[in-house]
This record gives structure tokens, sequence and C-alpha cells, in this order.
């Protein structure tokens, strides 16, 4: 497992973490610590849930709090909040980003993981009732305080983040650190503007789906029918199929066969190698998959092997 700064600060990440909304939902307790353990045996150092997740609302944050009972100080314990979650932390009226609604969410979370700290607190979304000097003014006490480490944002636009680092600056409050969003081989929006803005700010990328909900997992192909208990099987996800890009899938898997790896290698591998990205975050739900992802990570693109996953990319510009 290789490790990187996340962003321009001193936090120190695994190149692969885990995705822990399965955690509390699919997972009950015992298959959560059986994907941490596995975790821990391949030096995946980053856990990444949120109040949100789980089934009730907080069951995943309570079930990654038990299976790191003894070991919390070896992990960059990652949770977010902002969400809807149903009064979870009280009837806010929408404003997630409220110095009310964070204090109560930050204890809740500390509470449901058994843990006096939080490495790394993110904000899951942008608030558009709460001015963003007032979030970063509550974050910033919780970091002085000694509960927070770390702070970022999940989902915001690239201006957003602009706005935010300037805001926090001009105040002498903390400013983000890093910025989680939906990206992947297939889905690439946050190259236009966050990825930019990350660079700008120094602010580390932490892509979530990076399989694509399974598309890049090399489960599926095209015109064939899905192996069944798979998760694209299920009749609701046929859309996600019949509209795949598979021409990009099927570039993406003749560019990893070409170096003998496999097209889930390339989606995390060729995904950590795009500019700004710290860690990508993928999901698990059986130890295999933990060992599978940090072995995708473990591949480094060579330059040349960046420049030809371009190439795969965007064929026309070649």
């Amino acid at each position: 497992m290789s490790y990187r700064r996340l962003g321009t600060s001193g936090l120190v990440v695994s190149v692969v973490g885990i995705g822990c909304n399965n955690f509390g939902r699919k997972l009950d307790a015992d298959g959560t610590r059986e994907v941490v353990d596995a975790a821990f045996d391949a030096g995946i150092t980053l856990f990444d849930t949120a109040d949100r997740y789980g089934e009730p609302a907080g069951a995943s944050e309570e079930c990654l709090g038990a299976a790191l009972k003894g070991r919390r100080d070896e992990v960059v314990l990652a949770t977010k909040f902002g969400l809807d979650v149903s009064g979870l932390n009280g009837n806010d009226f929408g404003a997630r980003g409220s110095r009310r609604y964070i204090v109560r969410a930050v204890e809740s979370s500390l509470r449901r993981l058994e843990t006096d700290y939080i490495d790394l607190y993110q904000m899951h979304e942008p608030d558009p009732l709460t001015p963003i000097d007032e979030t970063l003014a509550a974050l910033d006490d919780l970091v002085r305080s000694g509960k927070v480490r770390y702070l970022g944002n999940s989902n915001f636009a690239g201006w957003q983040i602009a706005d935010a680092d300037w805001t926090a600056r001009a105040a002498g409050h903390t400013p983000f650190i890093s910025a989680q969003n939906q990206y992947s081989l297939l889905h690439r929006e946050v190259e236009k503007e966050v990825v930019p803005a990350c660079e700008q700010f120094g602010l580390g990328l932490l892509p979530f789906f990076p399989l694509d909900s399974g598309l890049l997992s090399g489960k599926y192909s095209r015109g064939s029918a899905p192996t069944p208990g798979t998760r694209l099987s299920l009749p609701r996800y046929q859309r996600w199929l019949d509209g795949a890009d598979w021409d990009t899938i099927e570039a993406l898997t003749a560019f990893g066969a070409a170096r003998g790896h496999s097209l889930l290698d390339v989606a995390i591998a060729g995904l950590a190698a795009r500019p700004a990205v710290t860690s990508v975050i993928a999901g698990a739900t059986t130890a295999e998959q933990a060992h599978a992802n940090a072995a995708a990570g473990s591949w480094e693109l060579s330059t040349a092997d960046v420049a030809a996953l371009d190439q795969a990319l965007e064929p026309e510009s070649a």
C-alpha cells in the first residue's frame, strides 16, 4: 500500500480507502469487522463513513466504531454531516450547516463512533440556507477544541471550494483540506472545475463511486446477461447496463489487459493517477473485495501508462 498527504496538509492516508456506506446496512457488526480486519491486513488506513449511512441512519458509524476498538489510533477516521437524517441530530429546518446543527451532529457522531476525536470531518453537501462563514467558524471551533483534526467538503462545486477557501483564510478559520466527489473513469465531470479548484487551493480529492456501481468491476460485458446475484442483475438496474458507455469500458479493459491488469485495477489505479486525487474511496462488502481494492491501488502507473490511459479515455484527441 502506498500513502499520500491529503492535499497540502500533513494528514497521510492510504491511496485506497474503505467506503463504509454498507456498514450497518448490508453488513452487520460481524460483517463490518471482517471487512475492517481485511483492510488492516492490506494496509488501508482511511475509513470513510457518514452520520447518514446505515439503516437506521447512524448504524454505519456504530458498526465502524465497534470494529475499531483497540486500534482507533491506527486509522484515519473520516465521517460526514449535513445530509437529511430525519431528525437524527434534531430538528434543523434544513439548515444543516448551522452552528446549532453542527454541534449536535459532531457529538452524536463521536458517541456512535466511540471516540473522542474525528480525523476528517466533512460537510456532506453545501447548505444554501447558512452562510459558509458560519459553518466554517463552527467547524474551526471543533478543530481548536480537539474534537476534530481536519476538515473536508463533499459534493461541492468548484466555485464553492474557492469561496470556502477564501472565506476561511480571510477570517482565520481552519480551511478545508479535502473534497469528496463522485468521480470515475466513466464519469469525469469533476475534471472541469473541481479538480482545478483542488489543485489551486491545495485540497486532496477523494473520489467516491470509482467503480461506477460495478460497471468498472469487470463483472459485466456488452450484450451479456449479468451473473445472478450481482448488483446489476436486479431488474431495476437494467437501464444502467443499457445506457453504459461500453466503448470506453472496453477501451479501459484492453488498456489493462495489455499491461497484465484487470479492469478493476485500471478503475482504481488509473483514478489514483489523475491530478489532485489523494485516495480512492471504494466500498467493500467482503474481505475479498477489500483485498482486491487494495491490490488494485498498489499499481503505480508510469508516465507512459498515464499518457496511454488518456488516449483510451479520449481517443478522438489522440
